[in-house]
């Protein structure tokens, strides 16, 4: 039987998940501009809503700037260290409903290694 989330021996939580939510001033390309805050509510909503929410499950993390933003919007999933974009609401039902309720990575949202600031 699949487990929603990695066993924590030596953590609160199971997984976490931080969304950048970064907004720079200068004008500057950034999460902010590409509904960051939007994929982040939805995410902390659908975790409580599947019960993956609390110690020993995920926790959603708001983030400042992860130095990805030619990607973005940018999500990353720890302990397995998964960079995720994202455009909408049915592909953070993704991320939640396979990557962490299953464990399965979304290999489609998956973010290059080579995508910087």
């Amino acid at each position: 039987m699949p487990s929603s989330t990695p066993a924590a021996p030596h953590g609160y939580y199971g997984r976490h998940i931080f969304f950048c939510l970064n907004e720079r001033k200068n004008g500057e390309d950034c999460c902010a501009l590409h509904n960051a805050q939007q994929g982040f509510d939805r995410c902390k909503a659908k975790v409580k809503e599947a019960g993956l929410a609390g110690p020993g499950k995920v926790r959603v993390n708001k983030a400042g700037c992860l130095d990805r933003c030619a990607g973005g919007p940018v999500a990353v999933v720890y302990p397995e260290a998964v960079w995720y974009t994202f455009v909408d609401a049915e592909d953070i039902d993704e991320i939640v409903e396979s990557h962490l309720k299953n464990g399965n990575v979304v290999e489609r949202l998956v973010l290059p290694p080579d995508v910087g600031r």
